[in-house]
């Protein structure tokens, strides 16, 4: 189908007009068709997860939703003949939500700008409503419970997997909380209805895909603990081409994107590996503590259970300065009545979470700190060996996703590679007048749960979207300008 609307677009021409007259300007019109080309986006269905409903500062909120990258879509595709895009929206800009009255979903975060610049500093990303002194976060108004009437177009389900989409009773209300998911809860047409079943009720003639994530996300979310493990490689094959396969079988045009590597977003980035400051006197006592430790370290080098770089790499010990954590380490040898422990390299990874549990106690115990003298379980800590379990699962997923576009026809955007060039140039990317690059909170590309896009964020991958669309299917759809786009969201706007 090949739709084609007029778009007027008014031309200032300036020039002389006649010898005997003063300089003057005129306007004519020029009309310019957008075109559809061989796409046809009367119904478009976006498909996915978090990023396809709009999730940004960890959060679902209405503001978020409505500057989704669907929904940016779903406004150019209304310019070449697409019609209505409905999204779930939530009940509030709060973010959260409440299952039976119970606040269940934290609140989206908001940067807290401290008034006294003096140490200590507590500028930074909070939950909406806190401030120091005062942690009880802002109410959600959102009820899981209340069912929507759909059907819905933004069918981005926030920590949907990619077998998710398929199973039915995804949605069911008894599965809470480990069997279901609380947001196609709220919007599943029935207790047994599936995410792609409701998709493909609507008949969709355009869709996105935009799905994958989560299977190598979660685990590393959780430091790679293996209470969130990556997805069997079989079962996400099989998923991935189950949803291509019935998404194009009424003929179906669309767009899809694969996994960007998890471990290079700001989540993993931002918190140094030494981020523990300690006088002389102090490290000389936490030292004292690991002094058994270390001398155990040497006995079963002594014995030959490890060798000295193991040894030198397991001893732990803090000086005057900046240190790096103590930590949990399984892939270190088992030594028999010592534990696992060493501390931090640059090539560890540690959540973002992690900045506000470094450096507590343990039970008011100011001998037992967090990081200190209390090394960090392996959930805090990405190590090496973990990022290349994730690095290996999201090659191969990206392997699935790119033969399966290929076979399909489908316009693809390389996600994976667009989150390289912003992490790794200097300046960022251009986007208009804005560089975007992965600082979390003034990088402009992602949102506070460094993890999320931020507004303008979502914008700079629409347009990504649009120019894939526009090559594959021989649309010129317009691009959006990142000045429309924020990249933050004030405390203030709850309603």
């Amino acid at each position: 189908m090949n739709t084609q609307y007029k778009w007027l677009i008014l031309l200032l021409i300036f020039g002389c007009i006649s010898c005997d007259s003063d300089d003057d300007a005129s306007t004519t019109m020029q009309e310019v068709v957008i075109t559809s080309g061989d796409a046809d986006f009367s119904t478009y269905v976006s498909l996915g997860n978090s990023l396809t409903a709009g999730f940004t500062d960890g959060a679902l909120f209405i503001a978020g939703q409505e500057n989704s990258m669907s929904n940016i879509l779903a406004n150019q595709f209304a310019l070449a003949g697409g019609g209505d895009f409905t999204q779930p929206l939530m009940s509030d800009n709060i973010g959260g939500a409440l299952i039976g009255g119970m606040p269940a979903l934290n609140p989206r975060f908001y940067f807290y700008s401290d008034p006294n610049p003096e140490p200590p500093n507590e500028s930074g990303p909070r939950l909406l409503g806190t401030t120091p002194g005062d942690n009880t976060p802002e109410i959600p108004t959102t009820e899981i419970t209340n069912v929507l009437s759909g059907p819905f177009n933004n069918m981005g389900i926030p920590g949907a997997k990619s077998f998710h989409l398929l199973a039915d009773g995804y949605g069911n209300a008894a599965g809470l909380p480990s069997l279901a998911n609380p947001y196609f809860v709220r919007i599943a047409s029935s207790a047994t209805a599936s995410v792609l079943g409701d998709a493909m009720a609507q008949n969709p003639t355009f869709f996105s895909l935009w799905i994958g994530n989560n299977d190598v996300l979660g685990y590393a979310l959780s430091g790679g603990d293996g209470t969130d493990p990556i997805t069997d490689q079989t079962m996400f094959t099989n998923a991935y081409n189950g949803l291509v396969t019935t998404l194009t079988s009424g003929g179906a045009k669309g767009v899809a994107f694969n996994i960007p590597n998890v471990t290079s977003i700001p989540h993993f980035t931002t918190v140094p590996y030494n981020p523990v400051p300690l006088d002389a006197a102090t490290a000389m006592a936490v030292n004292q503590a690991y002094a058994l430790y270390n001398a155990g370290l040497l006995n079963a080098e002594g014995l030959g259970a490890i060798d000295e770089a193991e040894r030198k790499a397991r001893t732990i010990e803090f000086k005057e300065g900046q240190n790096a954590v103590a930590i949990e380490d399984e892939s270190l040898t088992s030594l028999t009545g010592l534990p696992n422990y060493r501390q931090a390299t640059a090539e560890d990874l540690l959540v973002l979470p992690s900045s506000s549990f470094i450096g507590t106690t343990v039970g008011g115990n100011p001998q037992l700190i967090n990081g200190v003298s209390v090394p960090l379980e392996d959930k805090w800590v990405l190590i090496p060996a973990e990022q290349q379990e994730i690095a290996a699962a999201t090659t191969a997923f990206n392997t699935v996703i790119s033969s399966a576009v290929q076979q399909a026809g489908l316009a693809f955007v390389d996600a994976n590679m667009l989150l390289d060039q912003i992490s790794e140039s200097e300046n960022g990317v251009p986007f208009d007048e804005f560089f975007l690059n992965d600082n979390l909170v003034f990088g402009g590309a992602f949102s506070l749960d460094g993890v999320h896009p931020t507004a303008r964020g979502y914008a700079f991958l629409a347009n990504k979207a649009i120019e894939e669309i526009n090559t594959t299917y021989n649309s010129n759809l317009p691009l959006v300008k990142a000045v429309d786009y924020p990249t933050f969201y004030s405390p203030a706007m709850l309603q």
